[in-house]
């Protein structure tokens, strides 16, 4: 059985992602930071359906933990699949923040530059010895890195979700000498409770998005995990080095 790490798996895109990858038959090993309840229910929905996962807590923004969370990570491979190391790594977890270049606090940038590039480059290489050769790793990107999407108030959001696509780059590289693959995954506005629920507290905005969007709606969390599953999986075994946008053609 292959085995794959799916960080941010409570909610969202990396729920379904770590669903959508035990569907294809590898055991999970999930993370959540503050929502344990629903990371258990992540859990619960996959050996429903016959497969084996673990949840663990991780702070992405606490990279003096790194060391201890692959500790965990190679003792629930010993003890829940018989294994000392993984073959899949998915770093979706991340949050996001808004305000305009001129309000932008320097707190808040530091913040969402260990959240979402400085913390998912120090796990990668922190879980590197434990990751198989010939393995796979998918890194979370954003549409909002590319030039087709500029939305006032997410400069520093989508300048580090644009520095996350050149670090798979490179990862895809370095890597390759071990067969490991590397690609980011960049999906559109998509239903989740991404930036403080604010398609659950603002319905209202997601119809009059949705006429931006090529295939008519907006994006749901499977429509980007399934995508994330196929890269993971023996479907992807061709493709390295990419940044491959799953947004049904948002601004198309």
């Amino acid at each position: 059985m292959k085995v794959a790490v799916v960080t941010g798996a409570s909610s969202g895109i990396g729920q379904s992602a770590a669903i959508q990858i035990a569907k294809r038959g590898s055991g999970v090993i999930l993370t959540y930071n503050s929502n344990e309840l629903d990371a258990k229910e992540t859990v619960r929905r996959i050996e429903q359906a016959g497969g084996t996962a673990v949840a663990l807590h991780l702070d992405l923004g606490d990279t003096s933990g790194f060391v201890a969370f692959r500790a965990a990570v190679a003792d629930a491979l010993r003890v829940t699949f018989q294994r000392d190391s993984f073959d899949q790594l998915v770093n979706n977890a991340g949050f996001a923040g808004m305000a305009m270049i001129e309000d932008v606090q320097e707190q808040d940038f530091d913040r969402m530059t260990v959240g979402l590039f400085k913390g998912p480059f120090f796990l990668t290489q922190a879980l590197l010895p434990l990751i198989t050769d010939g393995g796979a790793i998918v890194n979370l990107s954003s549409n909002s890195a590319q030039p087709h999407t500029t939305a006032p108030g997410y400069s520093v959001y989508a300048a580090l979700k644009g520095a996350v696509v050149v670090l798979s780059r490179y990862m895809a590289k370095e890597f390759s000498s071990r067969g490991i693959r590397v690609n980011s995954v960049a999906p559109g506005a998509t239903v989740t409770r991404f930036a403080d629920d604010a398609f659950a507290k603002n319905p209202e905005i997601i119809p009059e998005l949705a006429k931006s969007f090529a295939l008519g709606r907006v994006g749901e969390p499977d429509d980007i995990g399934m995508a994330i599953a196929m890269l993971v999986s023996e479907e992807g075994r061709w493709i390295t080095g990419q940044d491959i946008e799953v947004s049904g053609g948002q601004n198309l």
